[in-house]
């Protein structure tokens, strides 16, 4: 076992009721669990997202926290929270990581590996 490390798994939703696709305008919303698997206890302290849509453009989010908090995290604890965000197409795809610091001060990134945001209709790789 890693002395420092997160698992995240994220589970994305397209938001129907909250779309206009003739207006371009595609919301999808996004579960995010984060696990410490790590050896020592790990505040989240920032977020870094990458959101690509389908037509290749590309997003940079980055910020404190998630949702307001900044949890810590002891071995085998999970925090898990919602978010969204809106694309012009219908799909697209995210990634991203964590930034934490352990208890005993080690600063390390935890990676949110990519996953797709679909409306349904059609399935978009990258």
């Amino acid at each position: 076992m890693a002395r420092y490390q997160l698992h995240v798994e994220v589970q994305p939703a397209f938001l129907p009721d909250e779309s206009a696709p003739e207006q371009g305008v595609f919301s999808f919303s996004y579960t995010v669990t984060v696990t410490n698997t790590g050896e020592v206890a790990a505040q989240l302290i920032s977020r870094h997202w990458i959101i690509t849509d389908a037509a290749g453009r590309v997003e940079e989010v980055k910020g404190l926290g998630v949702v307001g908090h900044q949890p810590l995290l002891q071995p085998g604890q999970s925090f898990q929270y919602s978010s969204g965000c809106r694309l012009r197409t219908p799909g697209g795809s995210m990634e991203g990581s964590y930034f934490c610091v352990a208890e005993d001060g080690e600063r390390f990134e935890a990676p949110i590996a990519p996953f797709l945001l679909e409306d349904g209709t059609r399935r978009v790789l990258h």
